[in-house]
């Protein structure tokens, strides 16, 4: 019979006499036990890296006393449905917000459009030699001096025609008064009377309340056209600032191409803009010499009533053609009929001649989709909404060409 041999223990990597493995205990057990034990260990020191060992112990015996823990709160049917009737009431006062702020929202959208559209004229400038700064200034001055024309060619006849009608009013009763019909109803029914007692009790204060609301409708329109001004030449300063602002916010790897589409969707509206407003000034400019030819009055302030409708897509070269042949007729009929006729030529004219010579660079949309994203623009936000529908209409059909056909066709 062999003996054992107990090892002497001058290296602590000497071998157990029984063969087991090394960190077995010395009483022939496994090392499971204290495997297990420093797992055990170590998950409540993972569970709880920052507390002491008195309180991981104390943590292990409420554990041990009131059961294992159950799923967390957060997952309960309570939360849940507090966190969503908080979201619905968020996104209920989001809208309202959006709602109460819908005009400024409307003004700051079309400042930034026209923005857009006067970059081209100001790049032109650029390129011409000058400095960004003195291009954004001419241009801006520019705006002005058509402002201020069109102010100065409308304004005086309006208050002209204002004047000589009121002038002209009590001549108008003592005529009606003179009257031999007039005269015997009056004589039967008291009828002066009553008209004096109705223009003095009831005319004079809405007259009164009417010249209170038209002042407060101008003092609001010239706010407004101020306001626009000056955001219109806030976003043509620092268009290039808040264009690569919005571009950082595009991931890194699909900045070029979004910075292409972008440019491309830019160069489009400011084609778009510049091109509706070269249609117009040649509608206004002549509509002038042919009024002006015929002698009807007013006819420079006829010929911008004409550029500034023309703006209007669709509807807004018939709406100044009405509005001039009315004013005409007012004159006499052959003038009406001659100005009915030369409106009716003149939009063939331009609706088959000019503007696809002077659009075919900027949007390519096709007519339905014209005639479909006017009408729709225009339901939603009336005529601003027409103006800007066409080419927010060319950039949805840029970038579904761009982009949705052919992941389309990869798939």
């Amino acid at each position: 019979m062999s003996a054992d041999v107990t090892p002497h223990h001058d290296s602590p990597e000497a071998p157990s006499s029984s063969g087991a493995p090394p960190g077995a205990t010395p009483g022939g057990g496994s090392s499971d036990a204290t495997a297990g034990g420093a797992r055990s260990g170590a998950t409540s020191a993972d569970a709880a890296p920052h507390a002491a060992p008195g309180e991981l112990h104390q943590g292990r015996a409420g554990t041990a006393a009131h059961g294992l823990p159950g799923r967390p709160f957060g997952r309960g049917p309570f939360l849940f449905g507090l966190v969503g009737g908080l979201g619905v009431l968020t996104a209920i006062a989001i809208a309202q917000m959006v709602v109460a702020s819908l005009s400024v929202i409307i003004l700051v959208v079309v400042a930034m459009f026209l923005a857009v559209g006067l970059n081209p004229a100001v790049e032109a400038l650029q390129r011409a030699g000058a400095a960004r700064r003195w291009a954004i200034s001419i241009v801006f001055a520019g705006v002005i001096v058509c402002f201020v024309l069109f102010g100065l060619a409308i304004v005086p006849p309006v208050s002209k025609e204002l004047t000589d009608f009121v002038a002209a009013v009590p001549d108008y009763v003592k005529e009606l008064s003179n009257h031999p019909a007039l005269r015997s109803l009056d004589a039967d029914y008291q009828i002066l009377p009553k008209l004096a007692g109705f223009v003095t009790n009831t005319l004079a204060p809405s007259l009164a309340s009417g010249v209170v609301g038209a002042g407060l409708v101008v003092l609001d329109g010239l706010f407004t056209t101020v306001t626009l001004l000056v955001l219109m030449l806030y976003f043509l300063g620092s268009l290039h600032t808040i264009k690569a602002y919005l571009l950082r916010l595009v991931p890194a790897s699909r900045r070029e191409r979004t910075a292409a589409l972008s440019e491309q969707i830019l160069d489009g509206i400011g084609g778009y803009v510049a091109g509706n407003v070269l249609i117009s000034v040649i509608a206004g400019v002549v509509a002038w010499i042919f009024l002006s030819v015929l002698g009807v009055r007013y006819a420079l302030a006829l010929a911008l009533v004409v550029a500034l409708t023309d703006l209007i897509p669709l509807v807004g070269a018939t709406i100044g053609a009405v509005l001039v042949t009315g004013v005409a007729l007012l004159q006499s009929l052959p003038l009406g009929i001659a100005c009915a006729v030369f409106f009716l030529v003149y939009q063939q004219i331009e609706n088959y001649l000019i503007y696809p010579r002077v659009m075919k660079r900027s949007v390519d949309v096709t007519p339905a989709v014209t005639v479909i994203a006017a009408l729709v623009g225009g339901a939603l936000l009336g005529i601003v909404g027409a103006l800007l529908a066409i080419p927010v209409a060319a950039a949805i059909a840029l970038i579904i060409r761009e982009i949705v056909l052919p992941r389309q066709a990869r798939s």
